[in-house]
């Protein structure tokens, strides 16, 4: 379905207010507390299940550790070298789900190239070879066919020269290139889980930090007004990522810093393919080289054990940088210095620890799994695993709420295309740049006639970006943004480069007031404007 200009999947700050209104006047099946893409799952799941639904959080939609990923969908090969086939097993099917049916405007594949150096041991190359035939086999087992995700395959010096130019091309024998999934962007596949809970009825409120819950009532403050906010619900999901511990004094929780820098893929000659680079000491331990599709190369990331960070920005330690620049000059033609770093960004990883926690590995042995606690009188819980397999994440979570009910609805998620989801086929016959389909699916429409009813609109938001006010426009009125660092930090992205962002914030500022006062001139009970246009 293409969205209209009164989708009933928008959120905005009309639709905020009826959700608190709604909640301050109703008993709700589930109150989800949490955000980002755990949350949103949850919402999603119980929704979707016929249940009534309420969502807080205390932020942004994806503000914490969902919008700081590497943005990929992935399959779990590194698991397969630790031997955690479950976890391999649970991401190649959740991979496949997301790929085909849930978020394939979204989700695309991105060639990974393993090079063979000529002075590493012949073994290792063995090895990496064997881990990818295995991949390619849980691939296939999971019903992902080789037309969305094209099959692994070896690759000459020369072809790896030309798909990562970058590299030391002397240094290699060959490479292998394998697939895997990359999403256009982890925030904005938050937002389009939460816009597709909204748009089966799910309540979903930004900016009310939950202070307190139990099984049945979370006590919040609605941080904008100051006013207490109390939801009463049959059953709650704690679903707040690195913070559930504080809801939960018998879950044990470390988290995890991950690390990337940000520089322009002009740098790196513009590489067709991703790359890794082997940590010296450390066999199955990668750094990665991640093209963007929008210009940037991301290098990633770390796994280090970090307790004092803020969850929703946790601040880059220069030795996490000098570490990465470290690992992946190794395996570069000319080396990057500081000065080609033109961002950063971190993020936290909830990781649940148990008895394999205490590796030499560090946080890097710590399992992904996630787990789900269901004890009498709390809330539910759900926490760790990672940003692949957030479905099924939440579909456990939810059949520990069914039982609490005494429902036997079951999970319909596997098979919910999110809202811009369509078949490839569609998406190319659609009336819009290639640039915003990737990035919007169906919806690339709405944005794209936003552009041509106002010039300020069409515009790019600076010289030398291809985002345009549109965009902006519709991440207020349809996406939950309101404020100029909403727009810059999870609807563009523009913030991982801080120079691209202040070149951007102007324009920002002016945008995000012709979507504020929409609310105050011509406006339905919806919150946008009757004629749908920008004045």
């Amino acid at each position: 379905m293409t969205a209209t200009y009164t989708d009933k999947t928008w959120i905005n700050d009309a639709t905020r207010s009826r959700a608190l209104g709604h909640v301050a006047a109703n008993t709700v099946d589930v109150a989800v507390v949490g955000g980002g893409i755990t949350g949103a799952g949850v919402a999603l799941d119980a929704v979707s299940r016929g249940l009534s639904v309420a969502l807080v959080e205390s932020n942004d939609f994806g503000s914490g550790t969902s919008g700081y990923s590497s943005k990929l969908v992935h399959g779990g090969l590194r698991y397969l070298t630790k031997a955690d086939f479950p976890v391999a097993w649970e991401s190649a099917v959740e991979r496949r789900w997301l790929m085909q049916t849930i978020a394939p405007h979204l989700v695309h594949p991105l060639g990974f190239i393993i090079p063979d150096a000529k002075d590493s041991p012949a073994h290792e190359a063995v090895v990496a070879g064997a881990g990818v035939v295995v991949y390619d086999l849980l691939r296939r087992a999971s019903g992902l066919r080789s037309t969305t995700l094209p099959r692994p395959q070896l690759l000459s010096s020369q072809a790896v020269s030309a798909m990562v130019p970058a590299l030391e091309a002397k240094s290699l024998r060959r490479g292998l290139l394998y697939w895997d999934g990359q999403v256009f962007d982890d925030a904005r596949l938050v937002l389009g889980v939460l816009r597709t809970a909204a748009g089966l009825g799910a309540h979903v409120m930004r900016d009310v930090r939950a202070t307190a819950m139990d099984s049945t009532s979370v006590t919040a403050t609605d941080t904008r007004t100051g006013d207490p906010v109390r939801i009463t619900a049959r059953a709650v999901v704690n679903a707040t990522g690195v913070w559930a511990a504080g809801f939960n004094e018998n879950l044990e929780l470390t988290p995890s810093r991950g690390t990337h820098l940000v520089v322009r893929s002009a740098r790196l000659g513009n590489p067709h393919a991703a790359h890794t680079v082997q940590i010296p000491g450390h066999f199955g331990r990668y750094v990665i080289v991640l093209p963007q599709p929008t210009g940037l190369v991301y290098i990633g990331l770390t796994d280090e054990e970090d307790r004092h960070s803020d969850g929703h920005r946790p601040a880059v330690p220069e030795h996490d940088i000098d570490f990465l620049l470290g690992v992946v000059n190794t395996a570069l033609a000319v080396p990057l210095t500081r000065a080609d770093v033109v961002g950063s960004f971190a993020g936290l990883r909830p990781l649940v620890r148990g008895k394999h926690a205490n590796g030499r590995e560090g946080t890097a042995d710590i399992s992904r799994r996630h787990l789900v606690t269901d004890i009498p009188g709390q809330p539910v819980t759900v926490v760790g695993g990672k940003l692949t397999t957030y479905r099924r994440m939440a579909q456990d979570a939810v059949d520990a709420v069914v039982v609490r009910l005494g429902s036997t609805q079951k999970s319909r998620t596997r098979n919910l295309p999110l809202v811009g989801a369509a078949r490839r086929k569609e998406l190319k016959a659609l009336d819009a740049p290639a640039r915003l389909i990737r990035k919007y699916g169906t919806e690339a429409e709405t944005v794209h006639r936003f552009a041509r009813e106002d010039p300020l609109l069409a515009e790019p938001v600076f010289e030398g970006t291809e985002i345009t006010g549109a965009e902006l426009l519709f991440a207020v009125r349809a996406e939950g943004a309101a404020s100029i660092d909403d727009l810059l930090d999870r609807r563009t992205r523009l913030a991982l480069v801080p120079e691209d962002a202040d070149r951007a914030r102007e324009r920002a500022a002016r945008i995000l007031a012709i979507g504020l006062d929409a609310r105050s001139e011509g406006t339905r009970s919806d919150g946008m404007r009757s004629e749908g246009t920008v004045k």
